[in-house]
C-alpha cells in the first residue's frame, strides 16, 4: 500500500498547480487523473498569462513535465473508485486496484458536460461553439452569433456577451422561461428571440453555418455560445459527507477546506468560475493551506 501526505484527485490546472506547490513543499503527493479532461474538445485555451492560446493538451504536458522535477510527487492515470477513513488516514482504492493511505485529500476533479440532445452541437463544441466569452469571446468579437440559453441564465449572459458583440440571436430551444419585462428588455436591445426547439446545427469542419429550428427557420451565424448543463465529475465528496452548495459544487472556505476535516476542494469542483487561470490559482491556495495544516500537525506531535 502506498502511504502519502496528500492525494489530489483530478489533473487539470487546479490539481496540477496544487501538485507543484506540494512538491516544492516536500510533501509526498499523488495526482490521480483519468485522462479525460472536459476541455479536451478545445483547440486553444485563453486568458492564462504567458500561456494565452496554448492547447489544453500542451498545457498539461508542460505542467506534468515540471512536476517531475519534484521527487515527492507522482502521477497516475487512474480513477479513484472508493474512499473510506478520516482526517489523517484516508484509504483510497482505484479502478486498477491501487490502494493508497493518505493524510489529506484534495478534490480537483471538476465538472462534466451533460448531453444537451441538440443534433450537431458535438461537432462544433470547442471549435465554433463555446460556453465562456472570457475564454473565447475575443475570437468571435463583432461576429453574428447564436446564444442558446433561457431564463435567468440568459438574462445574465446577454448583457455580458454584448461587450464582445451586439450581433446575436437567442434560441431558447423550447419555452424561454422569461417574464414579459425580460422579453421587452431583449427587444429594447434589438435581440431576436426564438423559442422554437432546435432541429439541428449545420456546420463544416467544426465551423457552424446555420442553426435550424423545428419550424424550418434557418439562422446563419459564425459562432455559438450555449449554457452547458454540468454534473459533478465524481460523487465521492458526497459519500464522505462533504456539504454541497446550492449551485451544485463542493462548499469550501476561502482556503478550499470542505465541511469534512482533512478534505479540500479546488477549481471547478468548488467554483463556478470555470477558467484555467482561476482554477490554477485556487489549486495553489488550497495546496498551501493543506501544507500549512500538515506542518502544524507534525510540529505539535514533536512537542
Amino acid at each position: 500500500m502506498n502511504k502519502v501526505d496528500v492525494v489530489i484527485i483530478g489533473g487539470g490546472p487546479a490539481g496540477l498547480s496544487a501538485g507543484l506547490i506540494l512538491g516544492r513543499a516536500r510533501k509526498q503527493t499523488i495526482v490521480i487523473d483519468e485522462g479525460r479532461p472536459r476541455n479536451a474538445v478545445t483547440r486553444e485555451a485563453h486568458g492564462f498569462l504567458t500561456r494565452d492560446g496554448i492547447s489544453p493538451g500542451e498545457f498539461r504536458r508542460i505542467a506534468k513535465e515540471q512536476l517531475r522535477v519534484y521527487p515527492s510527487v507522482s502521477q497516475a492515470e487512474d480513477t479513484v473508485v472508493s474512499i473510506t477513513g478520516e482526517d489523517g488516514y484516508f484509504l483510497l482504492e482505484t479502478a486498477t486496484g491501487m490502494k493508497i493511505a493518505s493524510k489529506k485529500l484534495l478534490f480537483a476533479v471538476g465538472m462534466k458536460d451533460r448531453e444537451l440532445g441538440i443534433p450537431g452541437l458535438a461537432e462544433v463544441y470547442g471549435k465554433s461553439a463555446f460556453v465562456c466569452p472570457y475564454c473565447d469571446g475575443w475570437e468571435l468579437r463583432d461576429e453574428p452569433l447564436v446564444v442558446i440559453s433561457r431564463g435567468a441564465a440568459l438574462m445574465h449572459f446577454a448583457p455580458l456577451l454584448s461587450g464582445w458583440t451586439k450581433r446575436f440571436v437567442v434560441c431558447t430551444n423550447g419555452p424561454d422561461e422569461l417574464s414579459e419585462a425580460e422579453r421587452d428588455e431583449l427587444r429594447d436591445h434589438h435581440i431576436p428571440l426564438f423559442d422554437t426547439p432546435i432541429r439541428a446545427i449545420l456546420s463544416s469542419e467544426g465551423m457552424v453555418k446555420h442553426v435550424v429550428l423545428e419550424d424550418g427557420t434557418e439562422i446563419p451565424c459564425t459562432g455559438i455560445f450555449f449554457k452547458s448543463e454540468l454534473v459533478p465529475g465524481t460523487d465521492l465528496p458526497q459519500s464522505l459527507g462533504c456539504r454541497i452548495s446550492d449551485t451544485g459544487v463542493i462548499a469550501v472556505d476561502e482556503f478550499g477546506k470542505s465541511s469534512v476535516p482533512g478534505v479540500y476542494a479546488t477549481g471547478d469542483a468548488s467554483s463556478l468560475m470555470h477558467q484555467s487561470i482561476a482554477a490554477a490559482a485556487s489549486g495553489a491556495l488550497a495546496a498551501a493551506a493543506i501544507n500549512g495544516e500538515l506542518n502544524r500537525e507534525a510540529w505539535q506531535k514533536t512537542q
